[in-house]
């Protein structure tokens, strides 16, 4: 226990270390026929500021290269206006008369929609992957939830916005098919596991690289609320108590859901021992925050053995020495890349 408290505390040291999100004003509008126009003095639509009245839908879009967009969606669920970006497959356009698989790619912890693309290879490595990459806002501790907020809800509901309010605008306006994959990082990688566990069949294709694999083992909700702490938020608010609340715990848990994930694609990775490892600068010095390696590995092994009862295929990749940092996840992510690329039901990638 004394190692849990000591990892919840790097929990909050880890994620003060990111720089914080920042709207960018660069926004146009989606579409001439867009009958909303921004007031005049708010200098045009940007993220983060309120969502417009009516149904969620896209406001603006910035294109960043000729395969990058940005859309913001204003969201009902969220309450603000919410960036998406896109990486788009060969050929596309909102016109074609096809549509294509679609892979997620969710963020972690402190960061923002744009750590993919800033801190990855992935526009690269993807450039012939026959789908639209989607990588959604997440809040910098938003954790993948529709939150409890002392039982009144949502907003924020991440988890509506992702699995419903971007899916269906993906889907209505951006040619995005039902084959779907979903992998992320460190919270992300909690947010895909749980988003595949809790929508039976809506993914094909699960992916986690060092994340939280299940929330009520003990030492973890002292973890999570200690996370929220030190993103200045109510560790309450988001799935409430750990024992007056045990059932909305439960509901956000995937070890508790596990048996959705029959028929998923799994691939779950972690390191185990928060020492400096082979993808580490020689000599760097270690950080505490490291220790989120070995707290992912404990939960993933606890989800493991839960889905080995249930007879659930999947694979846990644990490789021991190796930091809470960007090379391993990359490296993760690139040595499931196969995986996400059969079952979007492609060839190659």
């Amino acid at each position: 226990m004394r190692a849990l408290a000591s990892l919840a505390a790097a929990t909050a040291l880890l994620l003060s270390c990111a720089p914080p999100a920042s709207a960018d004003p660069d926004w146009s509008f989606a579409e001439e026929s867009e009958p909303t126009r921004p007031e005049p003095a708010t200098g045009g639509y940007a993220p983060g500021r309120p969502a417009l009245p009516g149904p969620a839908r896209v406001v603006a879009e910035r294109r960043i290269d000729a395969r990058t967009l940005d859309l913001l969606v204003s969201s009902p669920s969220i309450g603000k206006l919410t960036p998406v970006r896109l990486l788009l497959p060969r050929g596309w356009s909102r016109t074609a008369g096809r549509t294509w698989p679609v892979l997620y790619l969710l963020h972690g912890g402190a960061d923002d929609y744009t750590s993919w693309t800033r801190m990855t290879d992935v526009a690269t490595f993807t450039a012939n992957l026959d789908a639209l990459v989607v990588m959604p806002e997440a809040g910098r501790a938003g954790n993948y939830s529709d939150w409890h907020n002392a039982g009144r809800g949502g907003p924020p509901k991440w988890a509506t916005f992702h699995t419903s309010e971007v899916r269906r605008l993906l889907e209505a306006g951006y040619r995005a098919g039902t084959r779907r994959a979903v992998a992320g990082l460190s919270m992300g990688a909690y947010g895909a596991v749980k988003y595949a566990a809790a929508n039976p069949g809506m993914f094909r294709f699960a992916g986690a690289y060092s994340g939280i694999m299940a929330t009520r083992l003990p030492g973890i909700p002292a973890v999570v609320m200690n996370a929220q702490a030190s993103e200045k938020q109510d560790p309450l608010a988001l799935w409430g108590d750990p024992r007056r609340d045990a059932k909305v715990w439960a509901a956000n848990d995937p070890l508790a859901l596990a048996a959705g994930l029959r028929g998923t694609s799994l691939y779950l990775s972690s390191g185990s021992t928060s020492l400096n490892g082979p993808l580490d600068t020689p000599g760097a010095a270690w950080n505490p925050a490291h220790l989120g390696e070995p707290i992912s590995a404990y939960t993933a092994r606890a989800l493991s053995e839960r889905l080995k009862r249930l007879g659930i295929r999947h694979t846990l990749h644990l490789y021991g020495d190796g930091t809470h940092t960007w090379p391993y996840w990359t490296r993760e992510f690139k040595r499931s890349y196969p995986m996400i690329v059969r079952a979007l039901g492609l060839r190659r990638g």
